[in-house]
């Protein structure tokens, strides 16, 4: 039984306001795997209050770049020493499987890398060359930190979400309150234990899990500046809304629903074997999962058998067993979610080619729900069109590669994608035609020195990256 029973704010562990622990429970079995205090809004008041006073101050705000710098390295060092406990504590609370959150590891560490390159070669301040060589006035250019930023992350892959706010943000020099999900309260306060190891000013980080209202009342808060949120669209749209009133900084990354689209000439093994990743990583349970799979009608049927034959192998089940490739839904009710979505397709027409609304067999005690795969879908579907997040996968046929970029266009949402061809040069044209944030060839894995985020209802702004690490800055321009 893991207990944390205080709150990480300002760099110090801290009495709660409310002293009631929540019952974090195993999505495996439901059984209860430890217990943590929750933030109500004095809490947050609390670590505004630290965040603003420690910015104010310039404890960390004027601490040289390079400084910045090594704190953020020795944090980097530190989480990759203590890889195994991550990974096993995102698998236990999660119910994300064991290949999953320790395949993820390596990604923090390049993650965390592209930010660190960035802050050494940023543009901090610089001097313009002025457009009249004859004008006696120069310009110097700074980007300097915002201030107080509110990070809110989602469930899905807390350490992830976490470390690709709190990374640039602290390397720019600002104050951080991130708010993390109560589902995430065992690793998350684990990050909070490194993040005091590190040697922080204090006041310019907290950690505080909390209910949904407690993260509007953080957002909402006077004393922040910023805010950066990943989470579902329907609650970026609510942040937006009070960011817009307020006129504070904002960037969201939010839901998806991403086409992969599988081109004539491509391998269709090949593909089918990358989807596997590409479209039910971490259970199905991640924006960025391609579960639209697009297929030419001459070879629909190909594909349609190749991903049953690949669901079908997977096995699903404890998250700990070295052989599970998918785990159990994180809640009680994201399982009746998917199971309700399932039902949905069947009710709408599509052709279920494996799966169901029913529940795998000895695994009743979780949250488990079997991983489904439908044919024949119109990508006007519900299924076709609305987040499920879950392993339920949608074979849609296309006519021609411009009826594919339409179809693959055809959503509310533009986060992510993906092109299988044996042509680079024609998969990279099709690419260029997705109205996505990001696109992979041939299941080419992410780079974090790129920008990363959505179109359309997906998201404003980004993060990774020199792009990720200056959207924790504003720009100030001294003339000279």
């Amino acid at each position: 039984m893991i207990t944390y029973d205080r709150l990480f704010i300002g760099g110090s562990w801290v009495e709660p306001g409310d002293p009631e622990l929540l019952d974090i429970t195993s999505p495996h079995d439901r059984s209860v795997i430890g217990r943590a205090a929750q933030a109500q809004p004095v809490d947050v008041d609390r670590a505004v209050a630290a965040a603003r006073a420690s910015f104010e101050a310039g404890v960390w705000r004027t601490t040289p770049p390079t400084e910045r710098i090594a704190v953020l390295r020795r944090f980097n060092a530190l989480r990759e020493q203590e890889a195994e406990k991550v990974a096993h504590l995102i698998s236990l609370e999660n119910g994300s499987a064991g290949w999953f959150t320790r395949a993820g590891q390596p990604g923090l560490t390049r993650q965390a890398d592209a930010y660190l390159k960035a802050a050494e070669e940023f543009g901090w301040e610089e001097t313009l060359v002025p457009s009249d060589p004859t004008s006696p006035v120069r310009s110097v250019v700074r980007r300097e930190a915002i201030g107080v930023v509110a990070a809110v992350i989602p469930w899905n892959s807390p350490f992830s979400s976490a470390t690709a706010k709190i990374i640039p943000a602290l390397l720019a020099g600002n104050s951080v309150v991130l708010k993390v999900s109560p589902e995430n309260s065992l690793s998350m306060g684990f990050l909070a234990e490194l993040l005091e190891r590190v040697g922080l000013p204090e006041g310019v980080i907290s950690v505080l899990p909390a209910d949904r209202q407690t993260s509007e009342y953080l957002v909402s808060h006077r004393e922040v500046d910023k805010i950066a949120f990943t989470g579902s669209t329907r609650a970026g749209r609510r942040i937006a809304s009070i960011a817009g009133e307020q006129l504070k900084r904002v960037s969201l990354e939010l839901g998806g629903k991403s086409a992969a689209i599988v081109l004539p000439d491509a391998d269709v093994e090949q593909a089918v074997a990358g989807l596997k990743f590409g479209s039910l990583l971490n259970n199905g349970e991640s924006c960025i999962a391609q579960t639209r799979i697009l297929a030419p009608r001459d070879r629909y049927e190909e594909v349609v058998t190749a991903v049953k034959d690949l669901v079908e192998s997977l096995k699903v089940g404890d998250p700990g067993d070295p052989g599970t490739f998918i785990g159990p839904m994180i809640r009680p009710d994201q399982q009746e979610r998917v199971r309700g979505y399932i039902r949905l397709g069947i009710e709408e027409g599509a052709r279920l080619v494996t799966g169901g609304p029913q529940i795998p067999e000895g695994l009743e005690k979780g949250n488990y729900v079997t991983p489904t795969v439908f044919a024949d879908v119109d990508n006007s579907l519900r299924i076709a069109q609305e987040e499920i997040f879950g392993p339920v996968l949608v074979v849609i046929p296309y006519d021609g590669e411009d009826d594919a970029v339409r179809i693959a266009n055809d959503s509310e949402y533009g986060l992510s994608g993906g092109v299988w061809s044996a042509d680079e040069d024609r998969a990279l044209a099709v690419a260029r035609r997705v109205r996505t944030g990001t696109v992979t060839v041939n299941g080419a894995p992410v780079a974090f020195d790129g920008p990363f985020g959505g179109f359309k209802a997906s998201g404003i702004g980004r993060e990774y990256g020199a792009v990720g690490l200056g959207a924790y800055t504003e720009y100030k321009t001294i003339t000279v």
